[in-house]
Order: structure tokens, then sequence, then C-alpha cells
């Protein structure tokens, strides 16, 4: 369940690599690449900054809570970009794609590791890297499909919109392994 979980996280950034620099360009008018790519700043900077402290908050909050969260906090992502009026709200969209990001896909490698044995930890965290960037590479494909058949906006984010929905009712199924990790623990100590 987390691997699927995983997908749709890296599906969220693969839905707007393709789209937003055209978007960028046409409808802000955006003529340097630099400018148009300062989405990417934004969003590398708020998830380095978040994965800082997302074990922390995992060990006070657990780590299912964390997870919820920052699929709450992805919605903000495709909403904003809908209804963006100027390239600063895609910045800020960015900002909270990192922030999702940096919660939801540290989330799930870490309730996987908390999950693996002590010899399968590596492929626990290989099966999240495969899944998340599978979701990506789909997801970057699938709404560069639908920019070029519909509009750049809205309907690829309305798939955005559709991703968070699923990956947060998934992240309900699961369990939270808080519980594994201090059985872990104790076995470990004794």
């Amino acid at each position: 369940m987390l691997v699927i979980i995983n997908l749709f996280v890296g599906s969220m950034v693969g839905l707007e690599r393709t789209v937003l620099p055209m978007i960028g360009e046409e409808r802000f008018g955006l003529l340097s690449t630099s400018a148009a790519l300062s989405f990417i700043v934004s969003f590398g900077f708020s998830k380095a900054l978040v994965n800082l402290f997302a074990g922390n908050l995992a060990d006070r909050a657990g780590r299912k809570r964390v997870l919820l969260f920052g699929w709450g906090i992805g919605l903000f992502v495709p909403i904003m970009v809908i209804f963006a009026q100027a390239w600063w709200m895609i910045i800020v969209a960015n900002v909270f794609l990192g922030v999702n990001q940096g919660l939801t896909w540290s989330m799930t490698v870490n309730m996987k590791v908390d999950l693996a044995k002590s010899t399968q930890r590596g492929l626990a965290v290989g099966f999240n890297e495969f899944a998340g960037y599978l979701g990506l590479a789909v997801m970057a494909s699938v709404s560069g499909y639908v920019a070029s058949t519909y509009s750049l906006s809205p309907e690829p984010f309305y798939i955005g919109i559709v991703l968070v929905v699923l990956g947060f009712l998934l992240s309900l199924a699961v369990r939270n392994t808080e519980e594994h990790v201090k059985t872990q623990s104790n076995e470990q100590g004794d």
C-alpha cells in the first residue's frame, strides 16, 4: 500500500513538470528559462527545509498523521495553479508542493523502513524511489498529453486534485508504524 501511495506522491511532481514551463511562457510571458524554472527552485528549497524537520515531527505526531497532513497541504497545489493570476502564485504553489513532498515522500519511505527487516531496508527504500519516480514520469507524460489535447490549465490540474484525494484516502487505510518500531526497539534492547 505504501508503494502505491508513493506512486501518487511522485505523480504530484510529474503533474506540473511538463506543463508549468509552458504556462510560464504562454500565460505569464516569461521569456527567460531561469525565470520559468524558478518554480523548481522554490519546490526544492521548501522540500529540503521540510525534510530537516519531518523525522522529528513524525516522532512527535506520528508518521500517519504527518502523511495525511502532507496530503492536505498537497490539495492547495493544483487549486492554486488553476486559479493563478500571476507567476508568484505558481511559485507559492510550488512551495506547498515542496512541503507536500517533504512530508508525504519522507513518511512513505520511513514507514516502509519501519516495517522492513534490517536486511531489507535498502530494498524498501528502492521500492519507494521506484514508485515515486515512476509516478513522476508517467504523470509528466499524461499531463503533457492532456495539456496538448485540451489546454494548459485547468484540465491537467484536475488530475492533481484526484491524485491528492486518492493519496489521502489510501493513506487513511495504512496502519501507523510506531508500534512496530517500538516492538523492534524492545526486542533489540533485550
